[in-house]
């Protein structure tokens, strides 16, 4: 087998870089990889009124509804499923709940369309109107 001349090498090194170079800079960065809470509602830390309260995540990328989910911690401890509305702008999440006066966690769990799960919480009040 023929050993290449050095200026072939040098030609191969510089392809093999440039082809490296542009892999690196065309990956996306792991923060675009991941679905980022930007707002909800209620708001964290928020105090809302009693009665059917209307609930919304938004985020920074698109996210698949249907395998995402949405559980409420009560003020007494218990959980509860809340179902996810399917229409609606992609990167939000919708529903409501009929909630009565206490502190209340919304546990979240969504797959990114690009196959990352991201999870987290929103803590927030309801108080007597």
């Amino acid at each position: 087998m023929p050993v290449p001349s050095r200026a072939s090498r040098r030609t191969i090194g510089a392809v093999m870089f440039a082809a490296a170079a542009a892999a690196i800079a065309l990956a996306p960065s792991g923060a675009e990889a991941h679905a980022i809470l930007e707002a909800s509602t209620p708001a964290a830390g928020a105090s809302v009124g009693a009665g059917n309260v209307a609930i919304e995540l938004r985020f920074n990328s698109r996210i698949d509804k249907g395998r995402s989910r949405l559980v409420l911690v009560k003020p007494d401890h218990s959980e509860a499923k809340l179902p996810i509305a399917q229409d609606g702008p992609p990167e939000k999440l919708r529903t409501s709940a009929a909630l009565t006066p206490g502190a209340y966690d919304l546990r979240w769990q969504v797959l990114a369309i690009d196959g990352h799960i991201t999870r987290g919480d929103v803590r927030f009040d309801v108080t007597d109107h």
